[in-house]
């Protein structure tokens, strides 16, 4: 399965860790208010994980200078899952991937006001067959923006 309740837990991993999850915007963004950036990238996630690989962290690295010279964005991060796995499994941990993703960018100097998270789990599959190399697709932080 694509998710758990105990992913993670126990991890040092320093962008996902529920010490750091709090720093969501408290109100509940509406998607239909932002549109996909093409130039804020997504990044991928290893099955069951929500980790930020190196490569992805490089990905995040510049996404944060993209929305530290934009500083008018409001930004969306999506979580998503591939679909094995329980819907609620999978809403779990793409909240996590979401949040890790979120984390990394305010570590990055990005404040943490501007960006809203949400999970979609698996209900939004970018690619439908049942291969890894389509699973690993869906496996994602996705972003979109709103202009203030």
């Amino acid at each position: 399965m694509d998710g758990g309740r105990t992913v993670g837990s126990g991890s040092s991993d320093r962008y996902g860790s529920s010490s750091s999850m709090s720093q969501s915007a408290a109100a509940r963004p509406n998607p239909r208010e932002f549109t996909a950036k093409t130039d804020l990238r997504d990044v991928r996630f290893e099955f069951d994980s929500y980790e930020i690989r190196t490569e992805d962290a490089q990905v995040l690295d510049q996404n944060a200078e993209m929305m530290k010279a934009n500083p008018g964005w409001l930004v969306l991060i999506e979580g998503h899952a591939d679909q094995r796995g329980t819907a609620d499994y999978n809403l779990a941990l793409s909240e996590r991937r979401a949040k890790a993703s979120m984390n990394y960018l305010v570590s990055r100097g990005v404040r943490a006001n501007r960006i809203s998270v949400i999970s979609y789990g698996k209900e939004r599959p970018t690619c439908s067959e049942a291969t890894e190399d389509c699973w690993s697709q869906n496996r994602r932080a996705h972003f979109a923006v709103k202009a203030k």
